[in-house]
């Protein structure tokens, strides 16, 4: 039994001197907690869960501040060098204000300038020999149309030439020699058979040129009708071959650069424009600026509206006689604003207009503006001062390039 004892008594001290030296590692002792305790804080709430959501928070902040800094990157301006300025054909402009009247919107239909057309039409019964140009040729002045033949002509030409030989001799002999009656009756006859050659159709170049040439010539009583002006053959109403009798309209020549439109306004529209007053002409797509040049002073019987003529320059040819079209007129009462091309505002991602400042040579940033009105190929716009820089011509190059530096930003 003692020895007995004397083992369980060792074993007890050798445990309780592993525990010791364990304990002492850790440099305290560790309270054991049941397995299924949960430490509650004082509100209630469980630590662990106070954890997550606190992880939760701190991740939900890291996000905010990278979209925070996603939005502080966007691109907001572009830079572009001379070169793709020239590329992109981009041009700009310093806004003014300017006095806007209000808009008086009218049909219209494209006429010829009277001002600029003339009729090509024979001064005596001729026959028609021979033709030089033909249905919509450009033609320039003094330039041989149509060539008449005609026994009137014949006629003038043969006594022009004889009063030219009768001229020639009297003062080859001179006034010592010659009465004065006769020297002053030549140089009479002379003039009347000019004058009466160049009235029958004959132009002083072909004059000059029979005088000089006499029967060695063109046949006797052959000429040419020839373009008072420099334009278009409109018309040209003949067969080559029959007579044609004075008055008779062979050809229609007209400066088609420059046209007029007739809009039909009311009496009281009417009274509301001034002659000089800017204009717009819509054609197609397209707008051309013009100006009021005349107004009648009667009413048309059947529509009772006014004619207002608004003259329009037409270099491409864009218009055409009897084209019907749209008139936007200024009227007279005024007010100041900005007015910038059509082409310059543009639609931004988020829907509002938009145009393009120049804020540093080749630097372009969008600024939000304000549509009022448009008036053909123009806006008035209001959110620009005057004096600022635009982009014109170019800008969607500008917002395509400013959309692709925000690509690029958004893709680092």
């Amino acid at each position: 039994m003692k020895k007995i004892f004397i083992f369980l008594a060792t074993l007890i001290f050798a445990g309780a001197t592993l525990a010791y030296a364990k304990n002492d590692d850790h440099g305290h002792d560790e309270e054991v907690r049941p397995a299924s305790s949960l430490e509650v804080n004082h509100d209630g709430h469980d630590d662990h869960k106070e954890a997550e959501d606190k992880h939760d928070d701190e991740e939900h902040e890291g996000e905010k501040h990278d979209d925070h800094d996603d939005h502080s990157d966007k691109a907001t301006d572009a830079e572009l060098s001379d070169s793709q300025r020239r590329m992109a054909g981009i041009e700009t402009l310093v806004v003014k204000r300017q006095p806007v009247g209000d808009v008086i919107t009218a049909p219209g239909e494209v006429t010829l300038n009277t001002y600029r057309s003339t009729k090509v039409t024979p001064r005596i019964p001729a026959q028609i020999m021979e033709r030089h140009v033909r249905l919509g040729d450009h033609v320039k002045k003094g330039q041989a149309l149509v060539t008449l033949s005609s026994v009137e002509m014949a006629e003038a030409q043969g006594a022009l030439l004889e009063a030219r030989t009768e001229l020639r001799r009297v003062k080859k002999l001179g006034r010592k020699v010659v009465s004065e009656k006769r020297y002053i009756a030549a140089q009479i006859a002379y003039q009347q058979a000019t004058a009466k050659v160049r009235a029958y159709g004959m132009s002083a170049v072909q004059v000059n040129e029979l005088i000089k040439q006499g029967n060695a010539g063109k046949p006797a009583g052959e000429f040419s009708l020839l373009s008072y002006q420099d334009g278009t053959v409109i018309s040209n109403d003949f067969v080559v071959g029959e007579i044609v009798e004075p008055g008779r309209v062979l050809l229609d020549i007209s400066d088609e650069t420059l046209l007029w439109v007739e809009a039909r306004l009311t009496p009281e529209n009417a009274a509301a424009i001034a002659i000089g007053a800017s204009a717009q002409v819509k054609a197609g797509e397209s707008w051309l600026p013009g100006k009021v040049i005349l107004a009648r002073h009667t009413l048309d019987e059947t529509t009772r509206t006014l004619a207002v003529h608004v003259e329009v320059a037409n270099p491409d040819d864009a218009l055409h006689p009897g084209q019907f079209v749209t008139v936007a007129i200024e009227g007279n009462d005024k007010q100041q604003g900005i007015f910038v091309p059509l082409e310059a505002v543009l639609r931004s991602t988020d829907g509002d207009w938009q145009i393009f400042v120049e804020t540093a040579p080749g630097r372009f940033e969008p600024q939000e503006v304000k549509i009022l009105r448009t008036v053909g190929e123009r806006m008035l716009i209001q959110g620009i001062q005057e004096g600022t820089t635009i982009v014109s011509k170019g800008a969607f190059f500008v917002q395509s390039e400013i959309a692709k530096s925000d690509f690029e930003v958004h893709n680092h």
